[in-house]
């Protein structure tokens, strides 16, 4: 069970504030946020897109150490997605790849003494090669290392990963039907053609293949800049993850303010399509579905006349 971290003295007055009127109990063991708002940032001080971003990734080093310093298990940041590595100006795409370089060499210790490991999801081997060897650079430097993991979405898109997932799961069969001298069709045949194909693409298998599959999904969702959409961000993961919006924009979000999003968290009631035992009602089994109407109705119409 998680407990109290033994580094919360480290952090802020505004942020012991609010991590002492949490829940040890419930405390999220993965958070997501989708990064938004640099450029309205920027826009909103008359200065250039870029210092948005530069602005951003302060931000990035100031929420991990936060993460840290409450032992959370797992933060993933949705840092650069597939659709800007297409549809961003190129100037931009590669001041962005510039900042990510430099992030990770000029971070690396600050990493190291929180306890930081790195790691990344997405279609990567497309990033430049310079981006990618201070990528394994970085992850090397802080493999040994045992608290937060966090996890950086690079040229990722959540609908490209199910698609790369399908890819791996046929990719494996025809590895299974190659090795054993048959094609295909003549080994799913040889099962039972459905059966066959219903123990071998299931939603386990699809998940064990997603690029997420050595972590647990995510508990929470964060996402700044008050949009109201995903943006194509672990779509398979978060189907019963809790969702906070904030209009902060990310380069004003702070450790207090991922706080904050863990105390909303909280506070909401997980029942993963369930109900709370409170809610039963063992009559119901006696029921037929219009009976149940007729008492529902009964009931109210009593109520209304007292």
């Amino acid at each position: 069970m998680y407990q109290r971290s033994n580094r919360a003295h480290e952090l802020s007055a505004d942020e012991r504030a609010v991590y002492d009127t949490l829940d040890p109990s419930r405390m999220p063991k993965h958070v997501a946020i989708i990064m938004d708002g640099n450029g309205r940032w920027a826009g909103k001080r008359a200065l250039k897109r870029f210092l948005g971003h530069q602005q951003g990734a302060e931000s990035v080093q100031f929420v991990v150490e936060t993460a840290s310093r409450i032992d959370l298990p797992w933060l993933t940041l949705y840092a650069f997605s597939l659709e800007n590595n297409l549809r961003r100006p190129k100037s931009e795409v590669s001041f962005l790849m510039k900042l990510l370089k430099s992030y990770l060499t000029s971070n690396v210790k600050r990493m190291n003494d929180n306890n930081i490991r790195m790691a990344y999801i997405g279609r990567t081997a497309e990033l430049p090669e310079e981006v990618q060897d201070s990528m394994r650079w970085a992850e090397e430097q802080t493999a040994r290392n045992t608290g937060t993991t966090l996890t950086l979405a690079l040229n990722y898109g959540s609908r490209s990963e199910i698609v790369d997932s399908a890819r791996s799961l046929l990719r494996n069969m025809l590895a299974e039907a190659d090795q054993r001298g048959i094609s295909l069709q003549d080994m799913l045949a040889a099962e039972g053609m459905e059966d066959a194909i219903r123990a071998r693409i299931d939603e386990d298998q699809i998940s064990a293949n997603l690029y997420t599959a050595h972590m647990p999904d995510p508990d929470l969702v964060v996402r700044t800049s008050g949009e109201q959409r995903i943006s194509n961000f672990l779509l398979w993961q978060i189907a019963y993850a809790e969702i906070f919006v904030t209009d902060r924009l990310w380069p004003d979000f702070r450790g207090p303010h991922l706080l904050e999003a863990i105390a909303a968290y909280q506070q909401r009631e997980r029942r993963f399509g369930g109900l709370k035992d409170s809610q039963t009602d063992e009559l119901v089994d006696t029921l037929e579905p219009a009976d149940q109407v007729a008492a529902e109705i009964s009931h109210l119409t009593t109520k209304t006349s007292i």
